[in-house]
């Protein structure tokens, strides 16, 4: 066999050394199987077989055959995202964060509903890509050579560099200046026989044995569960149980913040390009998203973006002090003993309510709006007298109100035979009016349509609802509605919804 280039050898080499045991060994039978297995296939990837200036690999090989045509296909943007101070997370009952933003405007512009899964195993993620469960890794991580083998990168999302987060002693401020400057790392060499505690297999390992490396000395790694977040790394070292991490600079900074005992002025390599990750067979999708960061990274809006998540302090210490930030905690808002209490008269799972109480309000009990709808649920003055309400900003009175209203609808709906159908009905009733959405009904039949099935049937109806060949139409009773409010008055709702089952029991 022949090798016609020097990477191949070098790849089949390690494998070999890896993976064969020409002496006894601990190995059973089927590990040994699966090895010889394993060396057979690496070698055959790199025969002389294949074309010499083809990147080629097992991995890549079997990996799923699914391109930007087979996404748009599904119509969605699936994407894995970690969940962290600066990645994703709930604030007062709104998803947030830098990588969800950005993903809401990739997914707009590319005309697809975003999917997101929450990365679970940090380790696993090419897996999971690669075999197609999803489409894009999306959030921040380092491009290095090594995990090129297995994936491709996007262009940049921003450039950043390592730095050492260690933690000042307890009594640093009153320290003498000289003797806290004894008591901490000033520069990477110092960390010769010294540990570092670093996630596994992440770039910071990668790059911690390449500076053992470089400053001729053995840097000890205490590896670390793959589980964990940089977030809770960081706050780690400022808890004391462990004496020192690296992070991404900017990561750190924002991080430091809130823990002003850490200090992370030692930087441990130069700038990094810091990409989102797709599978090497899908160089089509790759390109869409490489034009569109292109074209994002100059716009203002960008950076703003950027700013919010990295480098507003004050927010964040905001953020990280609040009960109402899901990283602290798992409640919604302060009202949500009174959700779940309410939630029972119509049968709801409490989070669902929630989402539609923020929706009206943001869990503002002083809301009003333009029409004269009131408190947390905007209830109408009027219908605040049918249901006995005497004070729309008690939030109390409020919910009450608002769920005897949508156990009316329930019942009117009870000709909508699916449970989550009927659901989508009332929300779209609550916000336009209950006749409004019977109109549509009755529009939805007429035109050959489910009038009880909402997507593509009655939802539709309900945007036709603003044009006046449609509420002009004689079997239309209540004229007129902007159909695109109880729409999007819906979606957002099950959207939001979406988050907070993913963060907060039920």
């Amino acid at each position: 066999m022949r090798f016609r280039n020097v990477s191949y050898l070098l790849t089949a080499l390690l494998l070999l050394t890896v993976y064969s045991c020409s002496a006894p060994c601990d190995c059973n039978a089927s590990d040994s199987s699966f090895k010889s297995e394993l060396i057979e296939q690496s070698l055959q990837d790199l025969s002389d077989d294949q074309p010499a200036d083809e990147e080629i690999n097992w991995i890549v090989r079997n990996s799923v055959d699914r391109d930007l045509e087979d996404i748009k296909k599904d119509g969605v943007l699936r994407a894995l995202i970690i969940y962290s101070s600066t990645s994703y997370f709930i604030y007062r009952g709104q998803p947030m964060g830098f990588e969800y933003e950005l993903l809401e405007q990739l997914a707009d512009h590319l005309e697809l509903e975003l999917e997101l899964v929450v990365s679970s195993d940090l380790d696993t993620e090419f897996e999971v890509l690669n075999r197609g469960d999803v489409d894009l890794i999306a959030h921040g991580m380092t491009v290095t050579n090594e995990r090129k083998w297995e994936v491709d990168f996007t262009e940049y999302l921003y450039l950043t560099r390592q730095v050492l987060v260690q933690k000042q002693p307890d009594d640093y401020l009153d320290l003498k200046w000289s003797d806290l400057q004894k008591s901490l790392i000033h520069d990477p060499i110092e960390l010769i026989n010294d540990t570092v505690s670093i996630r596994r297999n992440s770039a910071y390992s990668e790059r911690m044995r390449s500076l053992s490396n470089e400053i001729g000395g053995t840097i000890h790694i205490d590896t670390l569960a793959s589980h964990l977040s940089t977030d809770q790394i960081i706050k780690m070292v400022a808890d004391g149980q462990i004496r020192y991490t690296i992070a991404d600079e900017n990561l750190a900074k924002i991080n430091a913040s809130y823990h002003p005992i850490l200090k992370i002025d030692v930087p441990v390599s130069f700038s990094q390009r810091i990409a989102w990750v797709t599978r090497k067979k899908s160089p089509n999708f790759r390109k869409a998203v490489n034009e569109w960061i292109l074209s994002e990274r100059k716009r203002t809006n960008y950076n703003v973006t950027y700013n919010k998540y990295f480098k507003n302090k004050r927010n964040f210490r905001s953020r990280a002090k609040s009960d109402f930030y899901s990283l602290n905690s798992r409640q919604i808002s302060e009202y949500d003993d009174l959700i779940r209490k309410y939630s029972n008269v119509i049968n709801w799972d409490w989070r669902l309510l929630a989402s539609q109480i923020y929706q009206e309000s943001r869990f503002d009990p002083t809301a009003s709006s333009w029409a004269g709808a009131r408190g947390l649920m905007q209830v109408m003055p009027e219908t605040a007298k049918s249901l006995g309400i005497k004070n729309l900003n008690s939030p109390s009175q409020s919910i009450a109100g608002g769920t005897d209203y949508l156990s009316w609808l329930k019942d009117s709906f009870k000709d909508v035979p699916d449970s989550v159908t009927r659901i989508k009905f009332m929300l779209a009733a609550y916000n336009c009016g209950y006749g409004h959405i019977r109109d549509a009904q009755r529009l939805a039949k007429q035109q050959g349509l489910n009038p009880n099935e909402w997507g593509k049937n009655v939802e539709a109806m309900v945007l036709a609802l603003s044009a006046p060949q449609n509420f002009n139409n004689p079997i239309v009773q209540h004229g007129y509605v902007r159909g695109y409010e109880p729409v999007n008055y819906v979606k957002e709702i099950f959207e939001r919804y979406a988050h907070y089952k993913e963060f907060v029991p039920l």
